[in-house]
């Protein structure tokens, strides 16, 4: 079944990119009847982020799950890299259940900014993060590491951002404590030029849990 906005009749394939730093963040969609939930205004101040104090550091390790309860996503991670282009390749659309450590910033957990990326949806219909735009602040997210640990982060803000106006600094730049970058498309669609921009979840590591043995 193809999704469709309501009165429109079906779109097409839709992509979404962001201008970081010279490389081009690029996802595939579709769009469904009423588009995926957007943050909402309360949900973009970052003013609570200081309230969140970060254990130390892990080592790096490879992400293999991530799951955020409250918005019911429970996904394996792929990596992804930078293509011949020097984009940030997205998941494949056929695996657009899954979601994508970019490989090259810190492992979540590590100290610094950890990208994840993943699709908003596809021809078949909502992907892995359609519901990411429904996130609130002081929600958390669980990100499974193959040393056996797992990253517990606190999100502190959720916003959408334009192609033209995203804020690379802020969202990729350096960070003193772990956290986590939570990224798919968002802001409005339209059938012509697809997403208007990205939403991206800013969240602090809060606390670490170990696999039980």
């Amino acid at each position: 079944m193809k999704l469709t906005r309501r009165g429109r009749g079906a779109v097409g394939v839709l992509v979404c990119s962001v201008l970081v730093a010279g490389v081009v963040l690029t996802f595939q969609g579709f769009a469904g009847m009423d588009g995926p939930p957007q943050p909402s205004a309360a949900s973009a101040a970052l003013s609570d982020a200081a309230a969140i104090k970060a254990p130390p550091p892990l080592p790096p390790a490879q992400p293999t799950r991530i799951r955020i309860p409250s918005v019911s996503i429970d996904a394996p991670i792929m990596n992804v890299g930078l293509d011949s282009r020097g984009v940030i390749a997205a998941p494949p659309l056929e695996k657009a259940g899954e979601a994508a450590w970019f490989k090259d910033s810190v492992s979540p957990g590590a100290r610094g900014s950890s990208v994840i990326v993943g699709h908003v949806d596809n021809e078949s219909g909502p992907a892995v993060f359609y519901s990411l735009g429904a996130l609130k602040k002081g929600s958390t997210i669980d990100v499974v590491r193959d040393d056996g640990t797992t990253a517990i982060f606190t999100i502190y803000g959720i916003e959408v951002f334009t192609k033209a106006e995203f804020p690379a600094k802020r969202v990729y730049g350096d960070t003193k404590d772990p956290e986590l970058r939570v990224i798919t498309c968002g802001g409005t669609y339209s059938k012509d030029s697809g997403y208007s921009g990205n939403v991206v979840v800013f969240a602090r590591m809060s606390k670490t849990k170990a696999a039980k043995v």
